[in-house]
């Protein structure tokens, strides 16, 4: 190691375990808070584009937002699980397994995610109806995903580069691949879709073309010496034991985001007995809801690096403390986005498409979701600490609560007894009954770390990987 790297490592392991955690949290979550707000404007932006050229083009992007869903389960569990094991690495000030587990998760998420294009692309068709197309929606849905599936590997590795800096306590040098790829998606979908009239396949073309710039910046950041890891073919581990341990530690990643890609499919699915009108409806409710929800995430991805590498560094108050600030916050700048999302419902959802069908069953499902949103922080933040702190099994249990596990029957029951009225109840009541489930795993997270902390403090606690 050199004088110059051994200085920087000496910074970083500074910055990250005596900064006060409120100031740490904050300055690690500002730039994924701005790389989410702008990675959903652009989808938000999108949705209004393709909007504009009726029910089906708009249903479509629902449709396809659920194959995107399971790019994003491969590329947080490769990112989240290596990234939990690097910065708990760097804690221990290991950084030649920091380095061996950041190459390792790149490579698994760029592979993976080509094996995915490949297989979506030999079963177009029957994917796009998999999805929840209707016939009249699959056209336009199946011009959407061609272009989705040709960036899949890009937008999976992408992604998990990402999660990768975000876990070094570099967010800012994530935020500028980010957000560089969401605005030129901005720029390239007004081009497109309404300068060059190509519709829904011009938004198609703009999101693969973004995706593979943000994957160039990204991967530059690690080629350039700019991060305390590196990503370098030579560092990959292929045995079955490392990849096991980084499939394992972001299973709980793979499970919510799969859960969630199910959840969409099923959402559209039961919605299209309603028409293409309740598709797009659901749809654009989904995209304004993840908008309000993506600032308590993104607060909640600033926690998780400071709990992964200050539990590695066994200073376990720390992670505590960061625990309830992330909480504290989150909640309070949810409450204060969902506040006019209540009261403005309607002529938000009528920026995206203004149809009085579209707007009749979705205003109703937007207001429930804005109210019950306060119930969200304390699932995600506890969530993340389990994942964070390599506590796998029960990590797997929090994260498969909301969208997964409650939602899914709920939905499927609500849908049989109410019809459209319990499709736009399901994810509101899983909001709920999944606040109580997580209230009594909070408590468990925070009593292992008071036990971790006592353990230290008597010299007998266990080595921490």
């Amino acid at each position: 190691m050199t004088e110059i790297s051994a200085e920087l490592e000496n910074r970083q392991y500074i910055k990250m375990t005596e900064t006060p955690v409120e100031k740490l949290v904050g300055t690690l979550a500002v730039p994924t808070v701005l790389s989410m707000l702008v990675t959903n404007i652009y989808n938000l932006v999108d949705t209004a584009f393709v909007g504009t050229l009726g029910n089906s083009a708009s249903g479509a992007v629902g449709v396809v937002f659920g194959f995107m869903a399971i790019l994003q389960a491969v590329a947080f569990m490769c990112g989240q699980g290596a990234g939990s094991v690097m910065s708990r690495s760097l804690g221990h000030k290991d950084d030649e397994t920091a380095t061996r587990y950041t190459s390792t998760g790149f490579f698994m998420s760029l592979i993976l995610g080509a094996l995915i294009g490949l297989f979506s692309l030999l079963f177009l068709d029957p994917l796009v109806y998999a999805l929840g197309s209707t016939d009249t929606i699959a056209p336009y849905a199946g011009t959407y995903i061609f272009w989705i599936i040709l960036a899949a590997p890009f937008m999976s590795s992408s992604l998990t580069m990402n999660n990768l800096l975000r876990y070094e306590g570099r967010a800012k040098l994530g935020m500028l691949g980010l957000m560089t790829g969401g605005v030129l998606n901005i720029a390239g979908d007004a081009i497109l879709i309404f300068g060059f009239d190509l519709g829904v396949e011009g938004a198609g073309i703009s999101t693969a073309v973004s995706q593979f710039i943000s994957f160039v910046i990204l991967l530059s950041m690690f080629l350039s010496g700019r991060t305390q890891t590196k990503i370098r073919i030579s560092c990959v581990d292929w045995r079955l034991k490392t990849m096991g341990n980084v499939a394992a530690t972001g299973f709980p990643s793979l499970l919510r985001q799969a859960l969630n890609s199910v959840a969409t499919i099923l959402l559209n699915s039961h919605a299209s007995v309603y028409g293409d009108a309740a598709v797009a409806a659901m749809s654009i409710v989904s995209r304004i809801s993840f908008f309000v929800m993506a600032i308590a995430i993104g607060i909640g991805q600033g926690f998780q690096p400071v709990s992964s590498f200050n539990y590695g560094a066994a200073k376990y108050d720390r992670v505590r403390k960061a625990f309830w600030f992330t909480f504290g916050l989150s909640e309070v700048l949810l409450i204060l986005t969902a506040i006019p999302v209540f009261i403005w419902g309607e002529p938000l959802i009528r920026l995206f498409r203004d149809d009085a069908g579209v707007v009749g069953f979705a205003l109703r499902a937007l207001r429930l979701q804005a109210v019950t949103l306060i119930t969200v922080p304390i699932t995600m933040v506890t969530e993340m600490g389990f994942q964070s702190t390599g506590q796998r099994a029960l990590a797997a249990v929090a994260s498969s609560m909301r969208s997964g596990v409650v939602f899914i029957p709920v939905l499927l029951l609500l849908a049989k007894l109410r019809g459209m009225a319990g499709i736009q109840e399901a994810q509101p009541a899983a909001f709920v009954l999944t606040f109580f489930v997580s209230l009594y795993m909070s408590r468990l997270f925070l009593k292992r770390l008071e036990v971790r902390s006592k353990e230290e403090e008597s010299g007998t606690a266990r080595p921490q990987g």
